[in-house]
């Protein structure tokens, strides 16, 4: 019944030609893995740039990244430490290979031991592809006393342009999703006491040969609540892909 009014036009939004000169509105589901795996969103900001009228409104118009710490003992072992024991064959070089993965997985709201950290906030209005390569500090602050076995991180989106805005979560504590959330395994198991604080710096890039991957440097360190550290700090590299 619409026939009359909706316009159905194929292509790549970089290579197609619209029967008008700007646009109202853009919709887009652009969200990949960690927010930004496949360069997805590189795409939105140039029909952004190209049609979108002065005023126009963007659908998601804001997104967040964020980063928290999980104890997952088991399934690090499953995943990772099989390959210290098999069949009494030195796997260790297939081991390194599996660290640099990052494990895209539901994780439990109950294996989150910390607080979370905002470590992007993109608003889509104004933000450039320059800003999805980015290095951002993050604090994390121990909720209880256990074992730390990775990072994890998971973003917002939100529709602020709606009579009611409404934000949508990937976080562990909301309802699951087909993004999931990312684990990025620490090659040191850190055993925290409530109150303690994992620091760091984390860095993510398109990976030069294949812009749909990502490149992430992790910087971390394990200090107590008065900021002294209980481990010396570790840097470990990862590639999404």
């Amino acid at each position: 019944g619409f026939r009359d009014v909706i316009t159905y036009i194929q292509g790549k939004v970089e290579e197609v030609t619209l029967p008008v000169d700007k646009v109202d509105i853009i919709v887009s589901e652009w969200m990949g893995y960690f927010l930004l795996y496949e360069s997805m969103l590189d795409t939105v900001l140039f029909a952004r740039d190209k049609w979108l009228a002065d005023g126009g409104l963007l659908f998601p118009d804001r997104a967040m990244l964020y980063l928290g710490a999980i104890e997952d003992e088991e399934f690090k072992e499953q995943k990772i430490g099989y390959w210290d024991h098999v069949w009494g064959f030195d796997f260790s070089a297939v081991k390194r290979s599996v660290m640099q993965e990052p494990l895209v997985d539901f994780v439990e709201e109950t294996a989150v031991i910390t607080s979370s950290c905002c470590i992007l906030d993109l608003d889509l209005r104004t933000c450039t592809i320059k800003d999805t390569d980015f290095a951002a500090r993050f604090k994390l602050f121990v909720k209880r006393k256990d074992f730390c076995h990775a990072l994890v991180g998971w973003f917002d989106v939100s529709f602020n342009a709606c009579h009611v805005p409404v934000t949508f979560t990937t976080a562990p504590s909301g309802k699951t999703t087909h993004w999931k959330q990312t684990v990025f395994y620490l090659e040191n198991v850190m055993r925290c006491h409530k109150t303690d604080m994992i620091a760091g710096l984390i860095a993510v890039r398109k990976n030069a040969k294949n812009p749909r991957d990502l490149d992430v440097k992790l910087q971390y360190q394990h200090c107590d609540s008065a900021g002294k550290s209980r481990a010396q700090a570790c840097t470990q590299f990862f590639r999404m892909r």
